[in-house]
C-alpha cells in the first residue's frame, strides 16, 4: 500500500512540472491505471512504474496536442489581437538594477555564507547535499543560507528607499 502512495505521488509530481491542472492530473492518472489494467489481462508487465511513467506522459502530451489543435484559429484579426508578455524596456532594467545590486549585496557576505547560499539558491542542493559536501553540520547551513538571506533582505530593501 505505500509503494502505491509512493507510486501516486511521483505520477503527480511529474504530471505538475509538465504543467497539468490537478483536474487533469486525476483523470490522466486515472485513464493510465486503467490501461495497465486492461494491457495486464493479455500480457506480462514486468516493471508496473515503467509502464505508468510512460503512459501519463504518452497521455499528457497527447492532451496538450488536442488543446493546441482547438486553439488554433486562422484570420488576420488574431494578428491584431496579439500581446507581446516580454516586460517592457523599463521593467527590464529595473530588473537589472535590482541583480546588481543583489550581486553587491553578496560580495558582503562571507565567503562561507555565499558559497553554503549560492550552493542551496542557485544550485539547489539540499540542506543535507551542502553539509556532505563541505564537511560541516546541517546546522550550519541553515545558519549560513538563514543569515545570508536575512542580510540580503535587509540589503534589499535599504535600496528601495
Amino acid at each position: 500500500m505505500v509503494e502505491v502512495r509512493v507510486l501516486l505521488g511521483k505520477l503527480r509530481r511529474l504530471l505538475k512540472s509538465r504543467g497539468r491542472s490537478p483536474d487533469d492530473i486525476d483523470d490522466l492518472m486515472q485513464e493510465a491505471f486503467l490501461r495497465l489494467q486492461v494491457y495486464c489481462r493479455d500480457h506480462v508487465v514486468q516493471h508496473a512504474e515503467a509502464f505508468l511513467v510512460r503512459t501519463v506522459l504518452n497521455l499528457s502530451a497527447e492532451q496538450g496536442r488536442r488543446a493546441g489543435r482547438a486553439n488554433v484559429r486562422t484570420g488576420e484579426d488574431d494578428l491584431l489581437n496579439v500581446i507581446d508578455p516580454a516586460p517592457g524596456a523599463d521593467e527590464v532594467l529595473a530588473g537589472q538594477q535590482r541583480l546588481r545590486r543583489l550581486m553587491l549585496g553578496l560580495q558582503r557576505v562571507p565567503p562561507r555564507s555565499r558559497e553554503v547560499f549560492l550552493l542551496h539558491r542557485s544550485e539547489g542542493l539540499s540542506y543535507l547535499e551542502i553539509a556532505t559536501q563541505l564537511g560541516i553540520s546541517v546546522s550550519m547551513v541553515e545558519k549560513h543560507v538563514a543569515r545570508t538571506a536575512f542580510f540580503l533582505r535587509d540589503w534589499m530593501a535599504r535600496s528601495e528607499l
